[in-house]
């Protein structure tokens, strides 16, 4: 029984770390496009990246994933 305990503890583990993904994967997304309107032109070229980032991660994560788990309502 302590066996079934320790790998539900890991898998609750890989579950946050997936909403965690899914969250900042948001919010990247939120921030690369606002600097990529306004900001300057080195900005920009680094917040394409955080773009292309923050879809790796909701592609992986999904996007849904982190607003059911903590429940945020927009």
């Amino acid at each position: 029984m302590v066996l079934f305990d320790f790998f539900e503890g890991v898998l609750e583990g890989f579950e946050y770390l997936i909403v965690l993904g899914s969250i900042l994967g948001l919010c990247g997304l939120g921030m690369g496009m606002v600097f990529l309107i306004w900001g300057g032109q080195r900005v920009r070229n680094k917040m394409i990246g955080v773009i292309i980032a923050s879809f790796v991660l909701l592609a992986v994560c999904g996007l849904d994933t982190g607003i059911k788990y903590f429940r945020i309502f927009i």
